[in-house]
């Protein structure tokens, strides 16, 4: 349950993706119950239609499109105003657990796309207003895959090694200039993320570890709890990090 007696957004502004279910909407909603202002976006306008829905008593505008997409960004930014306090890339898709032998030049452009090229964008569209205040924090939401070879297929694990090491760049070049970057590394977690295993070598490859070493499926909220405190100032000190929440996959 969250407590809504703590105001940790008061005064702020946060632009969240994938907001429409899932990781992002548990993020948003924690964020809007706390005081903040959401920006929240997803690709389908029914979803935030949920949203703002459930969010109607908080202040949560949302925005529909692909995040990929210039236009979308240029939205966003419209929407989010002169003042952006955090940003939680979370929007991602999977890539049917191809391995590097099988895996099509469809399938990786646009997991690279969504997944790391979207946030670099965002990130960048960002980053002038968070300079000119003296202070931001960005969230990625990378995953087990950033960590190990052997959580998903070429593509996605590909994207989410990068989007680490895009964290750890923001956090270097822009953290004397009062910036925060930081990325979530989840395990399995129950969203509406489709997660086809495509390809029969994998499933020989993969599958027998994901059922010996794999955690109980997490909920979005216990998340949402590690993506609000990282852009929380109760993380102040915390620039450049990985956190795993993967119900201690990590340490197999």
């Amino acid at each position: 349950m969250t407590d809504t007696s703590i105001d940790r957004f008061a005064g702020k502004t946060i632009i969240v993706t994938g907001a429409g279910s899932g990781i992002g909407r548990a993020t948003a909603a924690r964020i809007a119950r706390e005081g903040g202002r959401v920006i929240a976006t997803d690709v389908a306008a029914e979803r935030l239609d949920e949203v703002r829905a459930e969010l109607a008593d908080f202040t949560v505008e949302t925005v529909v499109g692909d995040v990929s997409q210039a236009e979308t960004i240029e939205r966003i930014m419209q929407a989010a105003g002169d003042r952006i306090d955090g940003l939680a890339n979370v929007a991602g898709i999977m890539d049917a657990f191809l391995p590097p032998s099988e895996v099509d030049d469809a399938t990786w452009d646009r997991v690279l796309t969504v997944n790391l090229t979207a946030p670099m964008r965002l990130t960048r569209a960002v980053l002038p207003v968070m300079i000119a205040a003296g202070a931001g924090s960005i969230v990625n939401v990378a995953s087990e895959a950033a960590l190990r070879g052997s959580a998903a297929g070429a593509a996605y694990t590909s994207s989410k090694h990068g989007i680490a090491g895009f964290t750890k760049s923001v956090a270097f070049f822009h953290g004397p200039q009062g910036i925060r970057a930081n990325a979530v590394a989840p395990g399995a977690v129950a969203t509406n993320i489709e997660a086809p295993m495509r390809s029969e070598y994998a499933a020989g490859r993969i599958g027998p570890i994901l059922q010996v070493v794999i955690p109980p499926v997490a909920q979005p909220e216990q998340l949402a709890a590690a993506l609000t405190w990282l852009l929380s100032d109760d993380s102040a000190n915390v620039n450049g990090a990985l956190l795993p929440s993967d119900g201690g996959w990590s340490a197999v």
